[in-house]
C-alpha cells in the first residue's frame, strides 16, 4: 500500500480558488449521484455515442464477467453528446473512487494553479480530462460503458507537476510507515504502474469495464506537454518575503 498523503512545498503565494472549487463541486455532484442514478447516466461519457453522434436511450445487455450479461442503465443526455466528455469529469463510480481523485487533487494542484495561474490552471485542468477521455474513446470507441471520473484530468495535474516540481518533497504513505521522497519518484511509480497495468488490459475484453488506464496515460501525457510549455514560456512567481522568512526559520514552518 502506498499513497501521497502532502506534499512539502512553501513556495505558494496566493489561495488555490480554482483547485478548491473542483473538489467542491466534485463533492457536491457525487452527493447529487447518490441519489439520482439517471443524473449519473445522462451526463457520463459514452464511447459508442461520442464516435457515432447517438444518444443512446435504452438499457444495453453487455457481458462483464462470467454469467449472464447485465443491463447498462442508459438515459437520455440532457446535454449535447460532445458535451458529456466535461461534465463527465465531475461524475465518480463510488465513494472511494471520488476520495482517491480529490486527494490527489489537493495534494498536487494548489503547485500547478499556482505556476499556471488560476483561469489557465482551470482551463488546463478541463483539457486535460476531454483529452483523457478521447485516449480512452480511441482505445474502444464502440464500448457501451460509461466513462466517468476526474481521474484523467487529475492525471494531466501529475504530469504538470512532474515537470514544474520535480524535486518537491511528497509525504506518502507506505505499509504503516510515512516516507518523504521527491516528486518524481512518487509520480514517476505511479506513472509506471498505469502504463504495466494499462498494457495488461489491453488483453482484457474492455467491454468487462475496469480502470480507464488509457484515460490515465493520455491525461499525463497532456499535463507533461502542458507543464514543459509553462516552464519554458512563464516565469516563476516571486516567492513572497514573508514565506521565505518562514521557510529559512525552522521555528516558523508553516503546516
Amino acid at each position: 500500500m502506498f499513497f501521497p498523503i502532502s506534499d512539502d512545498d512553501r513556495r505558494l503565494v496566493r489561495p488555490a480558488y480554482v483547485t478548491w472549487a473542483l473538489v467542491a463541486l466534485n463533492i457536491a455532484a457525487f452527493v447529487y449521484q447518490m441519489s439520482h442514478e439517471e443524473f449519473t447516466y445522462g451526463y457520463a461519457a459514452v464511447p459508442r455515442e461520442i464516435t457515432t453522434g447517438e444518444d443512446i436511450q435504452q438499457s444495453t445487455p453487455l457481458q462483464i464477467g462470467p454469467g449472464k450479461p447485465v443491463m447498462i442503465p442508459q438515459a437520455p443526455g440532457p446535454v449535447p453528446i460532445q458535451l458529456t466528455l466535461l461534465t463527465s469529469l465531475f461524475l465518480h463510480g463510488g465513494f472511494m473512487h471520488l476520495a482517491g481523485n480529490m486527494l490527489f487533487l489537493w495534494i498536487f494542484g494548489d503547485n500547478v494553479e499556482h505556476r499556471f495561474g488560476s483561469l489557465r490552471f482551470l482551463g488546463f485542468y478541463l483539457a486535460s480530462g476531454v483529452a483523457a477521455s478521447l485516449a480512452q474513446i480511441a482505445l474502444d470507441p464502440g464500448s457501451y460503458i460509461p466513462t466517468l471520473g476526474a481521474s484523467g484530468a487529475i492525471s494531466g495535474v501529475l504530469g504538470a507537476y512532474l515537470v514544474l516540481y520535480p524535486h518537491n518533497r511528497v509525504h506518502a504513505i507506505l505499509f504503516v510507515f510515512v516516507v518523504s521522497l521527491p516528486a518524481y519518484a512518487v509520480i514517476g511509480m505511479w506513472a509506471v504502474t498505469q502504463v504495466i497495468n494499462g498494457y495488461g488490459a489491453m488483453f482484457v475484453s474492455q467491454q468487462m469495464g475496469g480502470v480507464a488506464y488509457a484515460a490515465h496515460i493520455g491525461g499525463f501525457a497532456a499535463g507533461l506537454m502542458a507543464g514543459w510549455f509553462v516552464r519554458r514560456r512563464l516565469p516563476e512567481e516571486p516567492q513572497s518575503p514573508f514565506l521565505a522568512l518562514m521557510q529559512n526559520d525552522p521555528r516558523l514552518r508553516p503546516r
